[in-house]
């Protein structure tokens, strides 16, 4: 018996090493690494402590700019790879919860696979696309089981650069590239 428990035991520890290390680049509803729907801002910082943080804060109600820009907390690796855009829900207020997270960095990836590098087919094939919105230079495809929005340019599409024309999900082409992949924590 007590032969059977030491393999066990370090069979145990290494599957949590394993699952642990992995966490940080992490994908799922409401959540991306360390970051949750519960994660303040004031937080950013602590979860980040290795990397740099660049913060670009609007001026709040106290600025004249009508039209507000959301505050911002880029994170970089120590190296300068931009990793992640992390919006909060109110600006200048260290203790609200985030709005939404844009993904730049490859290794932040779902259960299934799927990241800033995938290709339509991809996105496709592990998720449901529940609506598709045009623009004049994009069509952003919203994904309501991650809470997320993929943008993919008009030219990786077929479209002219700016196009008004309404696409849908059967017009996309495999082989589309994600321009932008956005995690939504409302």
């Amino acid at each position: 018996m007590r032969k059977l428990m030491k393999p066990l035991v370090i069979a145990v520890i290494s599957i949590v090493f394993v699952q642990c290390g992995n966490s940080k680049f992490d994908i799922a509803k409401g959540k991306v690494g360390a970051l949750t729907t519960k994660t303040t801002v004031q937080e950013i910082e602590g979860i980040f402590k290795q990397d740099s943080i660049v913060k670009i804060l609007s001026e709040g109600a106290k600025g004249d700019n009508l039209f507000q820009e959301d505050d911002r907390y880029l994170v970089y690796e120590k190296g300068g790879k931009h990793l992640l855009t992390i919006t909060p829900k109110e600006q200048l207020d260290s203790t609200s919860t985030l709005k939404s997270i844009e993904i730049f960095d490859e290794r932040f990836k779902t259960k299934s696979g799927l990241n800033i590098t995938s290709t339509f087919q991809e996105i496709n094939a592990n998720n449901t696309v529940n609506k598709v919105e045009s623009s004049l230079s994009s069509a952003t495809l919203f994904l309501d089981d991650l809470n997320a929005t993929i943008t993919i340019d008009n030219e990786d599409l077929g479209l002219k650069e700016f196009s008004t024309q309404k696409v849908t999900v059967e017009q996309i082409p495999d082989l589309a590239k994600i321009k932008s992949f956005t995690i939504w924590f409302n």
